[in-house]
């Protein structure tokens, strides 16, 4: 699974602990997120896409999938 979480929290300036904050999840969970190590629940990711105003679908890809 690929995302865009990294690049999407870096357009606008934040970091880690400031996503995590704002989505009431630790840091290290956006950072597993970001690596690819953890992927998140189905209301986190809508959590995610809400908050960049994205589809949950273009911030998450299933690269397999194609």
């Amino acid at each position: 699974m690929q995302n865009d979480v990294r690049k999407l929290r870096e357009d606008r300036s934040l970091s880690q602990g400031d996503l995590a904050k704002h989505l009431g999840v630790s840091r290290q969970t956006i950072n597993a997120i970001e690596t690819g190590r953890y992927l998140p629940s189905l209301p986190l990711a809508m959590a995610i896409g809400r908050f960049f105003s994205r589809p949950v679908e273009e911030v998450f890809r299933d690269e397999q999938a194609l």
